[in-house]
């Protein structure tokens, strides 16, 4: 895309999908499915689907998705120009192995584990395990029940410090963000539209938690924690340790606590947040149970599906399954065989989540253009027929913004001399602060009021924009020839060329500041920070 500067199966059937049935085989590259599975279906629906992306769109899309920032200019034109075969292989290897895409990452999964946890964020604790190529079911496993006085793992229990107020958002949260199941309308009754989900699911899934405490700053678990719930008959029953399969497992546990036992708890948790101590372990974690058992082989579906579905939704705009947490049998998948053979294939691949993710964004299905060329409508988003428009993150378009105003003569000429990205990642933490001002998009986008009060007179910009140091206005400053200065302005903010009526536009605008140079200048870059092609991954 370029955007003008002028303008469910049954669940028994879910798992035996999963299990066997007529999947491709399990040694074809991830890639050649996610292909072979996505075209299939455009066949079967006589739909041709987008050609291939340009170069420059490639490279601006892999580099946004992998590292979470725009290329600089040597980054482009280096792909751009490339006649290596082999050069997007090649990209994918080093923006994999370069520090940005720990830290994007890290950022993603924050947002993914973290969405309505208040201020609360994981993202150190991830980053660590990114960077360390942790896989996800170990990742699992941390935040359900790490020892955080253990440096590995120190702020795995984010997720559940930001929702231990509230165990019901707690059970609604574990069920769907890592298993792709919203079970909180079984809570109540079961479930009125879907015979999957019963009341002993959501109270099930409630019971692994309900031992869980606040113990000072610590996330701490105790060797009780009864659920009892009543039908809708009326009648109470004392909930099991029910998993989303309906497996039951055995927890033990001590007797309901008294008031006197309840008050000495919360004295040794208030001690102990004055001294920083961590709580003491519990004879047996209710939690650690529910990894146990959710990551057995006949019951781990559930978790490799869901991961494999939210994988596939950042890459290529939506699920395989939508909404993300609608994984049932009212719901099937667009593409039921290849997100079976996805969740297969993670399982048996140990929930390696760089390689799952090197798959995804090396099929042809992910670098088809977002332009839509037939005379006939777009086919229904479901097809993967085209590429989807996505609008950044927060911390993609912050970085973004900082890698486009900086001089690109004082960043690495040969993207390969630099391999820590020691003058690019520096960028990322300066951006922080104005990607705190910037609403996350939802599905629906729509630009936020902070954004446009961001974008339209906010003192924030005025970093980003100075005319001093490394940045764009000061070079453009100094550059007397108004198209060059719309030349390099546009190729470093948008990483393409103008072309021929949009150099002479914004010449004749540069032009109304003759004496006024450096205001100019800041109007220009300012305006094509502004401009919707560069707020879009396309």
């Amino acid at each position: 895309m370029r955007v003008s500067l002028i303008c469910g199966l049954a669940l028994f059937l879910l798992t035996e999908v999963v299990s066997g049935g007529d999947l491709l085989p399990a040694d074809r590259a991830i890639e050649d499915v996610v292909d072979r599975e996505i075209d299939a279906q455009l066949l079967k629906e006589k739909i041709k689907p987008a050609a291939q992306a340009d170069d420059a769109t490639i490279v601006r899309r892999l580099t946004l998705d992998l590292v979470g920032r725009i290329p600089t200019q040597a980054e482009t034109r280096e792909y751009v120009d490339s006649t290596d075969p082999a050069k997007r292989v090649k990209l994918v290897e080093r923006l994999l192995n370069s520090p940005g895409f720990a830290r994007h990452q890290a950022d993603s999964f924050d947002a993914m584990i973290m969405a309505g946890g208040g201020r609360e964020s994981m993202r150190d604790y991830l980053a660590q395990a990114l960077r360390e190529g942790r896989p996800w079911d170990r990742q699992f496993r941390e935040i359900m029940a790490g020892d955080e006085s253990k440096p590995e793992t120190k702020g795995s229990s984010g997720f559940l410090k930001s929702r231990i107020k509230d165990l019901d958002r707690m059970t609604s949260d574990v069920s769907s963000v890592f298993f792709g199941v919203n079970v909180s309308c079984a809570k109540c009754h079961d479930h009125p539209l879907v015979h999957d989900w019963k009341q002993d699911h959501y109270y099930g899934m409630k019971s692994f938690l309900s031992r869980t405490i606040e113990f000072g700053a610590f996330v701490g678990e105790t060797d009780y924690g009864t659920v009892k719930f009543k039908t809708v008959s009326g009648a109470e029953r004392q909930a099991k340790f029910m998993f989303l399969t309906g497996k039951v497992v055995e927890v033990s546990g001590g007797a309901e606590p008294t008031r006197e036992q309840r008050q000495e708890l919360k004295r040794r948790s208030d001690e102990a947040k004055k001294k920083k101590t961590p709580p003491p372990a519990p004879s047996v974690s209710a939690r650690a149970k529910l990894a146990d058992v959710a990551l057995q082989e006949g019951e781990r579906d559930y978790f490799a599906r869901s991961i494999a579905n939210r994988l596939f939704a950042r890459f290529f705009g939506r699920g395989l399954v939508m909404p993300l947490d609608q994984m049932h049998s009212e719901n099937p998948s667009s593409h039921p065989e290849l997100l079976a053979w996805l969740a297969r294939d993670t399982i048996s691949h140990n929930y390696d989540l760089k390689r799952l993710i090197r798959g995804l964004v090396m099929s042809h299905a992910y670098s088809r253009s977002s332009r839509w060329e037939s005379s006939t409508s777009a086919p229904l988003a479901r097809m993967f027929a085209v590429g989807a428009v996505r609008p950044l993150t927060p911390q993609q378009l912050a970085t973004s913004m900082w890698v486009a105003t900086t001089d690109p003569n004082s960043l690495p000429a040969d993207p390969g001399l630099d391999p820590k990205d020691s003058k690019l990642e520096p960028l990322a933490d300066r951006a922080r602060g104005l990607a705190s001002a910037i609403a996350r998009p939802g599905e629906e986008y729509a630009i936020g009021v902070s954004e446009a009060l961001l974008m339209s007179n906010s003192d924030r910009l005025q970093d980003v924009l100075a005319e001093s140091g490394d940045r764009l206005v000061g070079r453009l400053v100094k550059i007397k020839d108004r198209g060059e200065q719309v030349d390099l302005a546009v190729r470093n903010v948008l990483g393409r060329a103008p072309d021929a009526e949009e150099r002479k536009l914004l010449a004749d605008y540069l032009a109304k500041f003759e004496g006024r140079g450096a205001e100019g200048c800041r109007r220009l870059v300012w305006a094509l920070l502004s401009d919707s092609e560069f707020r879009f991954n396309y």
